[in-house]
């Protein structure tokens, strides 16, 4: 067996809506048929006796050494506590050759256990060795690594709910919610609104607690202390006991509570002062509280209760420790609902304080304290008391937030009760905490759960506001690019900032901020990421999806132009239009329930997706009574159509038109596939619920220059010669390019070509067969990358498609792109046409204006 390619899939993508794991594995004749391999499910049972049914995905056939593969990086997860359920195995068209998808939680750990499962297969062969148990464990480990904490992922949980998308954007706990000038982040529990001088007077605990006092909210009284003395002095002036505890402090570091003596007093110093400045205050009896407050209300209340034992005459402190620490609710750090209690230096001084050592056997029934403080991270516990609480103790926590200036505050308030205002029973809040933790609240050791997370998303985005931007995401064979190009003019015409991606680059508002191809996931979350994009419109790719899956979780609009059988056909399994379709079928797959598909009816395959589009379909062609078409306005659904020297959008009874004259980019309805592009830009700007108005000036407005839509059907003058300038690449563009030439005079007509080497021979030659009857004059020049093809081996086979060219009286192959292009242009003469296939798009372009601004100076 031998596995090749292994990639992370990061969005919906060809096989579901869940991120995996993907690999291509090759399996040797003998390893296609398990049940044919003597002893060896035995062996990989006693390996891993919770591997589960080995099957394949399809329910019949032989279980090959790929299915196993796929079985055990599922189940070694779910083992190890990730919530995965999908996995999927499928043959190729090379025999013993099989993709294998796995879905993971987290990149790390799907990676890593798919590693481990293939040293289950070679160990189950005998080659090598494997324990199960220490596997997953190390998987359980690198998961609760990986994976947000309880806080953080109850708040990405919550939003989840609420259908607003997001990413993280650290490994740790920062994670933006929504897209681009509708997106939040929070870091743990703290809001992007939250400013820095709140969170620096929060973990100043002297100033906030003068901050507080001048609020009128009751607070202990003490100060900052620079020594032992100074602390004693300020201890006696308060007046015994007291706590001692770090100025700038969290999760209950360096904190001595219930001080009676110098000696206490002395060692609490010393453990505070490792910390930073030393504060000393009055000790409150009663119970450690914490109060949540999320904007202007409290949200959850919770008594805390420090780590503890309870002796039964029997065993030592120490036994106890291990007996409560087998609860599977503890853990290391902050991952699970509590955490472990540790019987450090600090436990075994809060021993003493009670006579007692880590071997010391209590009295039954006695209780034993093991820290000064109740927080959780220390292996306190928690009981919910939020409906316990007084009005009154919840607005005196309400406005000690906001005098902090915290939109998410953590009050911690020593009191008797929480039944009755703090004056009545001498309480008071004695710290406010940034980004508190979330765990007492999501998980209280006693209680009611409260969902918290939910509160602070509601506090982000407003009700019915689920932070997603208009996104359309185009794809097809042909037109795509000037599709996207059109759509993002048409919201730019509206008003909006528009964030845009296709081959030619990335654009935000206008401006290019990246260049190249750019019609991959990568682009479109950097779009999605920027915070001055009001829409976005992404042309996507067949190898991005292939690489990664989408960028994006879903689309409001998709947009499907055509499918050609000239796309790419035989690179990574994908061998005909059908699995061509099925690839490209992703987008329409991903369309919000409440969004559009836009298909073009008149190719058969594309108008077959709309029975996977979760929302409703707007069909698109040129021809109104295309069954398909006749049948969709019949039930009165959205069609988009040509009628005469019109463009007509019908929807039941009503109609809009948009005159051809007014699209500058059809030349008055001429060039067939621009009127193509248009009605898939008007539809997808309808899906949006764009005014169709704004519509109308935009359209009017789109010019096909280089500037525009560069490589698009970009039309130029050169000495009275009209120049064409297009990227067409695939058969099928060549149609359409002939098409469109033919309603455009031209005395002479010639044509500068390349072939591009990642495509199959008969789609290069094919090009030139079109061409060969349209074109009186073919310049063949070889491009700058060759994809992988020997040196003239694309020319070659360029020249077998001009065999017998009904047309063409003059061939010639030029190396070298410009100089071929200068060639063309010096035979031209006043009235003729040419059309340029660029390769390298933005120079030949730049090249040809450059050649045009020339002859004008010369003419």
């Amino acid at each position: 067996m031998d596995v090749t390619r292994t990639r992370a899939l990061r969005g919906p993508n060809l096989w579901s809506r869940h991120m995996a794991i993907e690999a291509v594995v090759t399996c040797a004749e003998n390893e296609r048929a398990v049940g044919q391999m003597a002893g060896f499910e035995a062996r990989l049972r006693a390996l891993f006796p919770a591997i589960g049914a080995l099957h394949p995905e399809t329910g019949g056939g032989d279980v090959s050494l790929a299915h196993v593969l796929q079985t055990a990086a599922l189940a070694l997860q779910a083992q190890a506590g990730c919530p995965v359920t999908f996995a999927r195995t499928t043959a190729t068209t090379d025999a013993g050759v099989y993709q294998v998808v796995v879905e993971y939680s987290e990149e790390a750990v799907g990676r890593k256990a798919f590693e481990y499962a293939q040293q289950l297969v070679e160990a189950a062969l005998g080659s090598g060795s494997f324990d199960a148990d220490a596997v997953i464990a190390d998987l359980r480990e690198l998961d609760e690594d990986e994976r947000l904490g309880p806080s953080t992922g109850s708040i990405v949980e919550a939003a989840v709910a609420r259908g607003i998308p997001y990413r993280r954007l650290t490994r740790g706990s920062l994670v933006q919610f929504g897209w681009g000038s509708k997106q939040r982040r929070i870091q743990a529990a703290e809001v992007d609104s939250t400013s820095a001088v709140a969170e620096s007077i929060g973990q100043d605990k002297d100033l906030t607690k003068r901050l507080l006092h001048a609020a009128g909210v009751p607070v202990p009284l003490g100060k900052p202390v620079d020594s032992v003395d100074e602390a004693w002095e300020v201890a006696l002036k308060v007046g015994l006991p007291v706590v001692v505890k770090p100025q700038d402090g969290n999760q209950g570091k360096g904190v001595t509570v219930n001080i009676t003596d110098r000696a206490q007093l002395e060692e609490a110093y010393k453990n505070a002062a490792d910390y930073g400045t030393v504060m000393v205050e009055r000790f409150l009896p009663g119970h450690d509280f914490r109060l949540l407050v999320v904007g202007d209300q409290l949200v959850a209340a919770a008594r805390r209760e420090p780590p503890q034992v309870l002796g039964d005459g029997e065993h030592t402190v120490r036994q106890l420790v291990d007996v409560v620490n087998q609860d599977p609710r503890r853990g290391e750090g902050h991952a699970t609902s509590l955490t472990k209690i540790r019987l450090d230096d600090i436990a075994v001084a809060r021993l003493a304080m009670q006579g007692l050592t880590p071997e010391s056997v209590p009295e039954k029934g006695q209780r034993v304290i093991l820290r000064n403080n109740a927080n959780l991270s220390t292996g306190g516990t928690a009981t919910d008391v939020t409906d316990d609480v007084h009005p009154e103790v919840a607005a005196r926590a309400v406005a000690a937030a906001q005098m902090v200036g915290l939109h998410i505050c953590g009050v911690d308030m020593v009191a008797e009760t929480v039944l009755r205002p703090l004056e009545e029973q001498g309480g008071g809040f004695v710290e406010v905490n940034a980004a508190p933790g979330l765990r007492m609240h999501l998980a209280p050791s006693y209680g009611k759960p409260r969902n918290v997370g939910a509160a602070m998303v509601d506090k982000l985005f407003a009700y019915g506001d689920d932070g997603r931007i208009p996104t359309v995401a185009v794809t097809g064979t042909n037109g795509k690019t000037t599709t996207a190009r059109l759509i993002a003019h048409l919201f730019t015409a509206q008003g909006l900032r528009v964030g845009m991606t296709n081959t030619d680059g990335v654009y935000v508002n206008g401006r290019q901020i990246d260049s190249g191809d750019c019609s991959g996931p990568k682009s479109a979350r950097n779009v999605l990421l920027h915070p001055e994009v009001d829409a976005a419109v992404f042309e996507t790719a067949r190898g991005g999806i292939l690489r990664e899956g989408l960028g994006f979780d879903r689309c409001q609009v998709a947009v499907v132009t055509n499918i050609g059988a000239g796309d790419h056909l035989g690179l990574n399994y994908i061998t005909t239009v059908e699995d061509l379709a099925v690839l490209k079928r992703v987008i329409v797959q991903n369309v919000a329930p409440t969004g559009y598909a836009v298909l073009n009816a008149a190719d058969p395959i594309v108008a077959a997706m709309a029975s996977s589009c979760p929302g409703k379909v707007i069909y698109f062609a040129s021809d109104r009574h295309h069954p398909v078409m006749v049948t969709h306005r019949a039930q009165g659904h959205r069609t988009v159509y040509v009628d005469g020297d019109s463009i007509v959008a019908s929807e039941g009874s009503w109609r809009e038109t948009i005159h051809l004259r007014d699209v500058p980019i059809t030349r008055n309805g001429k060039i067939g596939f621009q009127v193509e592009n248009v009605m898939a830009s008007v539809a997808a700007a309808w899906g949006v619920g764009m005014p169709w108005q704004t519509i109308r000036r935009g359209l009017s407005g789109f010019v096909n220059d280089s500037d525009n839509a560069p490589g698009r059907f970009n039309i130029m003058d050169y000495r009275g010669a009209t120049v064409i300038a297009d990227y067409g690449h695939n058969p099928d563009a060549m149609r359409a390019l002939v098409q469109a030439v033919d309603a455009l005079p031209g005395k002479r007509r010639s044509v500068v070509i390349s072939g591009a080497g990642d495509r199959r021979d008969e789609d290069i030659r094919e090009q030139t067969v079109i061409l060969g009857a349209a074109f009186d004059d073919v310049i063949l020049y070889q491009d700058a990358a060759q994809r992988g093809r020997a040196d003239g081996e694309v020319m070659a086979l360029l020249r077998e498609g001009l065999a017998g060219a009904p047309r063409t009286t003059h061939v010639e192959e030029i190396r070298g792109e410009f100089i071929a292009i200068d060639a063309a242009l010096a035979r031209l003469q006043p009235g003729d046409l040419c059309l340029v296939l660029v390769d390298q798009v933005e120079e030949a372009l730049a090249h040809l204006a450059q050649r045009c601004t020339e002859g004008e100076t010369t003419a």
